[in-house]
């Protein structure tokens, strides 16, 4: 059915841009200020902090360490999450979609694995004040994180667009929500797709598996090329 712009729900991905070679608060809200790209390259760097290879999770390889090693892992992730937000810059289009949202009154949240500090840094220090806050915000301290729905979930139901903030498990093909996740991981559209939302892919260089991937729905550039989508109506 097509569901208009004033049905629909949004959800946010929140990672953290840095200034050398990646992005954003979660693709979606912070970017690299030289070359407009997200901040991958701090997974890579965690990953070495951590002594693990590409394959492995980070945050389900530190929550399978002993309880005593956990805290110090923590810490050696947050350590390169902290540096990076120092270099937040908004997304092209960042404000002109969340005027828009506002206008309409679409409400919107962050669904994140990044802990607080970042998310608090960019809110203060890059989102103006005259646009609505983003609620409820979901950081690492929710478990299970992305790529369970668990989060989008628990958005859903604090809205009150589910009745229960409970993974079902019946397939999401029949229990579709009028919710938007927009971000640029597999982790984002994993999770969207799996809480029965509607997923956006922020289109970024070297993701373009992500582009043919059936679990991403709608593929935008910039942020505000979801206006006029969201204008015409969805399909979902």
């Amino acid at each position: 059915m097509v569901k208009s712009c004033r049905e629909l729900y949004s959800t946010w991905t929140a990672r953290y841009v840095s200034q050398s070679n990646a992005r954003d608060l979660d693709a979606t809200t912070d970017r690299n200020p030289e070359e407009g790209e997200p901040q991958n390259y701090m997974f890579g760097e965690m990953r070495e902090a951590l002594g693990i290879t590409k394959q492995i999770d980070i945050l389900d390889h530190i929550y399978s360490l002993p309880t005593d090693q956990q805290a110090t892992a923590h810490a050696k992730i947050e350590a390169i999450e902290h540096a990076a937000m120092q270099k937040q810059v908004p997304q092209p289009g960042l404000v002109t979609l969340m005027e828009f949202l506002d206008k309409h009154s679409i409400h919107k949240a962050i669904c994140t694995r990044n802990f607080d500090s970042p998310v608090d840094h960019f809110l203060g220090n890059h989102f103006p004040g005259h646009v609505k806050a983003f609620h409820p915000v979901v950081t690492r301290e929710f478990r299970p994180p992305k790529p369970s729905p668990a989060g989008i979930l628990h958005i859903a139901h604090s809205w009150k667009v589910v009745g229960s903030a409970r993974v079902p498990d019946i397939s999401p093909a029949d229990r579709l929500v009028p919710l938007l996740m927009v971000g640029d991981s597999i982790d984002d559209m994993i999770a969207g797709h799996d809480a029965g939302a509607v997923t956006v892919l922020l289109r970024s260089a070297g993701k373009e598996e992500l582009e043919r991937d059936e679990r991403t729905h709608i593929m935008i550039d910039r942020l505000d090329d979801l206006i006029g989508i969201l204008e015409k109506g969805l399909q979902v």
